[in-house]
């Protein structure tokens, strides 16, 4: 991490993690549209310009007044072989003094999913997280029929912590939430999924 300037660059085996730039419009956008029947089941309520230039231009300064400030590191993922973007991971709502803990999103195009992409990204960011930033807890939730993403989570070392009702609104309508938390020392072991 550079003093004064923030930037972040993780690499995993295939990927490389980096803040968009504004030169990802295009891919960006056309991922996002053709994945939108895959995506939409899982996210919040895409706005009417969710893929115009404007919408990117705003994300791209938020991305980078976030990491300037550590509150926020938003990341595409993008595939080394060919430069392809595949998806996206953001470590948000990053809070500092006691809880050193933060929150974790991600997204996959779906012509990219179950291909052990996002698994690579979340175990570089987690790590990231941990040993860079010095968080100690990566919080995860996701739709309670959301199998692949429950899976993906456990998978990368998140454990089961329970049940959030009306957690976020979710393709217009108020969710509840499956709860995950990957801890930097971890002594719990296994946990069973309700």
């Amino acid at each position: 991490m550079l003093r004064g300037k923030r930037k972040v660059r993780l690499e995993t085996d295939r990927l490389t993690l980096r803040a968009p730039e504004h030169h990802d419009f295009s891919s960006w956008t056309a991922l996002r549209a053709e994945s939108r029947a895959f995506l939409t089941p899982w996210e919040p309520t895409w706005a009417a310009d969710h893929l115009t230039r404007k919408s990117f231009t705003n994300r791209v300064y938020w991305a980078r007044r976030s990491v300037q400030a550590g509150t926020a590191y938003p990341l595409f993922l993008v595939q080394r072989d060919g430069q392809r973007l595949v998806g996206a991971i953001t470590l948000d709502n990053i809070r500092r003094g006691p809880a050193q803990s933060a929150t974790v999103g991600y997204w996959t195009g779906e012509r990219y999913a179950r291909n052990g992409f996002m698994r690579e990204a979340i175990e570089a960011l987690v790590h990231y997280a941990f040993h860079t930033l010095d968080l100690s807890r990566i919080e995860a939730g996701c739709l309670p029929e959301n199998t692949p993403s429950r899976a993906l989570l456990e998978k990368t070392g998140f454990k089961y912590e329970g049940v959030a009702q009306s957690y976020l609104q979710i393709n217009g309508r108020w969710r509840t939430h499956v709860l995950y938390a990957a801890l930097r020392n971890d002594r719990r072991g296994r946990t069973e999924v309700g």
